[in-house]
């Protein structure tokens, strides 16, 4: 099993900036993605950031140029770093880990992020 926690994830004023963390531990036999999903209220889980195995990156359009995904492998640690914040970026933020080589997807319980205007 995999276990990720989150943290970093808090109240802040629109415009400003947050950093969220997931440390992953446990049977990691290969890290193939680590990323950042989201969820609001009554919507679907949505991608906001991922990392690949060879440190390609993919992003929401809705948060390009404005959030940075980067990782620690030494630590199997995964930052979300979050400038210009929005209202609309109020959500729950959900580490996901792409483990081994049948890819199995591991989840961690979410860390909740609101942005006041």
């Amino acid at each position: 099993q995999v276990q990720l926690v989150e943290s970093g994830g808090g109240l802040v004023q629109a415009g400003g900036s947050l950093r969220l963390s997931c440390v992953a531990s446990g049977s990691i036999s290969s890290i193939n993605a680590m990323g950042w999903y989201r969820q609001e209220p009554g919507k679907q889980r949505e991608l906001v950031a991922r990392m690949h195995s060879d440190g390609t990156t993919n992003y929401a359009i809705s948060v390009k140029g404005r959030f940075t995904i980067s990782r620690d492998n030494a630590k199997n640690t995964v930052y979300l770093q979050m400038n210009t914040m929005k209202p609309e970026d109020t959500a729950v933020y959900y580490c996901n880990l792409n483990n081994g080589p049948l890819g199995i997807y591991y989840w961690g319980k979410g860390t909740l992020v609101t942005v006041s205007s």
